[in-house]
């Protein structure tokens, strides 16, 4: 503070610089909408997750074909299909060109390389033919031989038995007959294994195999088979799954979305018959988000700094109104441009930081500017940024990064605060006897705007009334927070992602129609891992645990996927439709070597030891979708040596909705909250008592939230979740700057009603003031069209409000009633002049 005081110019030369290259830094933000900040990835669940993405893919860009099937598959729009898919995927065979030349999305999808696999109708008809094709060919070859070996050896065996030459070729050609007899039996147990009616080699546009082997007439004439619900969700549709490679950084994920749906675009798969393309998925409505996030974050910040200009204009009576402001601004450029330099992205949590950084740096200002101590505004600071730490407990990762963000916000501000604002006030006060004609003009002005503020508020009344009532007052107060706390159980958790974005995304409305086609939007897998996953009785497990879980779901071959909450997805089991082609490791070994690679990859690893049962999932409520989840738990009893773990995004998402909606664990955060606050206080004051008097109307503020919380019936979301964290950490602010002022006030001898008076009509101005303006930006984020970021400003106003009210309606009470229980001897009553 002496460098401040003898050098203010340098310190705010350094200061500005600082802010201003912090700024520019900030402009180079990227935008990330991640899913992975939603969800945790320390749990069982996760590690599964993350082992399942780096075996099989990421989450998957699905193509939906809406299109007569009949029509899509058995005509020629099944090689537009097969060209589109083999373009996805990036397989350009060696020596070609790919489709539309190198600069096309199939040529840029081909040199990026984003795409882990492709699985569609069209890969799966011709690889089911060529494999057919390979089967029957090797099993004709093998019995063409075997058939004239044996009729060779029928022949000899005839003449050395005496018979004529006649007799021995009718013989042979009996033991040929046998032969090509027995083949034809193989013939029908190969079409009873696929499900097919072949006479001879199959063909990608032969309609009748096409039939045979996609629809099934039982369930009516034009109905796929349910096992391939993946790939034909319905008469009406087809469906191609594009997974990405795990490890894609946020702009990689974009571009290849960006290409999928540029190659979707091009005139070589237009459908002949009036078909369409809609591109959706997870991925999909990330790549969009962030796009309306970039466009958020600028759009709040100037409405942001608009409206608190306006409430310190007619609230802050300072002749430097404005400073505060501006230190909020250098706080935000310090704090994002930090972000920039360490590589971070700018998601859904920073763009909340953004009010909560301009309320608190604002806070400190008027602080500083109305007169109080630095120590006093440090150990409030000290016990917001211990507030917020609370927050790092939180399952999703996004609040983890707010709350860190925060408490680094919280030690910026008051670095600010301490040097460049003190050296504008100290500037300010060398200049004060400037007359001017610029220095009456801005006086003039401030005058004009002290002229129409609003009436101060009259609190001697109603202090007076607290200290005659201070018991009632508290009880009342305690009343109502037992109440909120008791409902808090009853508040609504909102975190599904479709839920928490623009609802005029067209990703969102995307994301329905695929639900509405397929009856699922969602997939959520087994993880299996072993030694060898080939043994028969793993096999077997597999099989009936996913019969089973489909059967508790609702799920049937007749209906298919009607009203079914899970629905089959490409996994292990497939490959062995009946325990006849697993009854042994070398039946199991044979089968995978021959199941082309293209499928048997999205069901086991190359070494064997890691596959997936997948389960297509509809969207529901989380809470609905962790009860399937939970009953899938239940039932996972693998073979000894065997791992099996539920994992995916539906799978982590609705684990962090149950713990958020937990609510013995909000409460634990709440008490950790307070208790951390009140150590950090005490290491500052050395005392107890200082250290609990602040903190009563705190703990009593997280019950009055949860109450105005169920009374209005605004839903929770991922940020607003940790509201208590957010409560505690800015109204102790509040507390401990009352309490630290009323008892310098008591020190200077003055009795607890006056005392309470002085307080209230300096420092609670000032946290009035600073409260209001805090709420303000808050209120900003109101008219954001991200539905997280909205619900998130709605919470925190309604709770900061009540919070901020009841900090000082109750405190007084606190004050008083500490003082009666623990009297202290105290200096006789100074005079004070008029």
């Amino acid at each position: 503070m002496d460098v401040v005081r003898r050098h203010p110019g340098r310190v705010l030369l350094v200061a500005v610089l600082v802010v201003v290259a912090c700024a520019a830094l900030a402009t180079r933000l990227s935008v990330s909408a991640s899913t992975g900040s939603l969800v945790g990835g320390g749990s069982d669940a996760g590690r599964a997750t993350a082992v399942a993405k780096a075996k099989f893919g990421d989450d998957a860009v699905y193509v939906l074909v809406r299109q007569d099937l009949p029509r899509l598959v058995m005509t020629s729009d099944l090689n537009r299909l097969l060209g589109l898919e083999g373009c996805l995927a990036g397989n350009v065979p060696e020596g070609a060109s790919p489709p539309g030349g190198a600069g096309s999305p199939c040529g840029r999808l081909a040199a990026l390389k984003p795409v882990h696999v492709v699985y569609g109708p069209g890969t799966f008809i011709n690889s089911s033919v060529t494999e057919l094709t390979k089967q029957l060919q090797g099993r004709t070859r093998e019995r063409a031989a075997q058939a004239d070996r044996a009729r060779v050896a029928a022949e000899r065996l005839a003449r050395a038995d005496g018979a004529s030459s006649a007799e021995a070729k009718r013989l042979g050609k009996q033991a040929e007959k046998l032969v090509y007899t027995q083949f034809a039996g193989e013939l029908l147990a190969m079409n009873a294994k696929y499900g097919l009616n072949l006479t001879g080699a199959p063909k990608l546009n032969d309609p009748d195999f096409v039939y045979q082997l996609v629809f099934d007439p039982s369930r009516g004439e034009r109905t796929p088979k349910a096992r391939f619900a993946y790939l034909f969700p319905s008469s009406e549709s087809a469906l191609i799954s594009v997974r990405l490679k795990a490890g894609l950084s946020d702009d990689e994920r974009a571009r290849a979305v960006e290409e999928v749906r540029a190659a979707v675009r091009m005139p070589e798969w237009s459908l002949d018959g009036g078909g369409t393309y809609v591109v959706t998925g997870v991925p999909v409505l990330a790549e969009e988000l962030s796009g309306v996030l970039a466009g958020s974050t600028l759009r709040l910040l100037l409405v942001g700094v608009a409206v608190m200009a306006l409430v310190l204009a007619l609230l802050f009576r300072a002749r430097l109104r404005l400073l505060p402001l501006g230190i909020a601004l250098g706080t935000v450029a310090v704090v994002f441009g930090g972000m920039a330099l360490l590589g971070l992205p700018l998601t859904m949590a920073s763009i909340a930081v953004l009010p909560v950084l301009l309320g608190l740096a604002v806070d400190y200002a008027i602080q500083y500017q109305a007169g109080n101590r630095l120590r006093v505004i440090a150990t409030a600071a000290l016990a917001t940024a211990v507030g917020f730490l609370i927050l790092l407990f939180s399952p999703v990762p996004m609040v983890r990064g707010f709350g860190a963000l925060l408490v680094v916000g919280v030690g910026v501000a008051l670095l600010l605060t301490v040097t460049a604002g003190a050296a504008v006030l100290a500037l300010a006060g060398r200049r004060r006897s400037s007359r001017g004609a610029l220095a009456r003009s801005l006086r003039g002005a401030g005058d004009l705007v002290d002229s129409v503020r609003l009436p101060r508020m009259r609190s001697g009344r109603a202090l007076r009334w607290v200290v005659a009532n201070a018991r009632a007052v508290l009880v009342a107060a305690a009343l109502l927070a037992v109440c909120g706390w008791a409902l808090d159980s009853r508040i609504a958790i909102q975190s599904e992602l479709p839920k928490l974005v623009p609802q005029s995304l067209a990703a969102v409305q995307d994301l329905d129609a695929l639900q509405a086609e397929t009856g699922t939007a969602g997939e959520i897998d087994v993880l299996v891992e072993g030694a060898d996953l080939t043994d028969p009785k793993v096999v077997r497990w597999m099989r009936d645990y996913q019969s089973s879980a489909l059967l508790r779901q609702g799920y049937s071959a007749e209906r298919g996927c009607a009203g079914a909450t899970l629905c089959p997805a490409l996994s292990l089991p497939d490959l062995f439709r009946t325990p006849e082609l697993s009854a042994t490791r070398e039946q199991v070994r044979a089968l995978l070597d021959a199941v082309p690679p293209y499928l048997s990859q999205a069901a086991i690893s190359a070494d064997r030891r890691t596959a997936v049962l997948a389960f297509g999932v509809r969207l529901q409520s989380l809470e609905g979708q962790r009860e399937v989840m939970e009953q899938m738990r239940d039932r996972l009893n693998p073979p000894d040596g065997v791992r099996a773990t539920l994992s995916g995004f539906p799978v982590l998402a609705a684990d962090a909705n149950h713990a958020m909606s937990d609510p013995l664990r909000r409460l634990l955060v709440a008490l950790i909250g307070l208790a951390l606050v009140a150590l950090a206080l005490f290491v500052v004051y050395r005392s107890w008592a200082r250290a609990w008097v602040p903190l009563v109307p705190i703990a009593l503020a997280t019950g009055w939230s949860a109450l105005v919380l169920y009374l209005v019936g605004v839903p929770l979301n991922p940020m607003s979740a940790a509201l208590s964290a957010l409560v505690i950490a800015i109204s102790t602010e509040f507390s401990v700057l009352l309490s630290a002022r009323y008892r310098e006030e008591r020190d200077a001898g003055f009795e607890p009603g006056e005392a309470l008076e002085r307080t209230y009509r300096s420092t609670g101005a000032a946290v009035f003031a600073s409260g209001v303006t805090a709420l303000a930006g808050f209120a900003v984020l109101i008219a954001s069209d991200v539905a997280m970021l909205r619900d998130f400003g709605i919470v925190t106003v309604l709770n900061l409000a009540v919070s901020l009210v009841g900090v000082l309606a109750v405190l007084p009470a606190v004050l008083v009633l500490a003082e009666r229980e623990a009297p202290v001897r105290r200096r006789g009553r100074r005079a004070v002049a008029a």
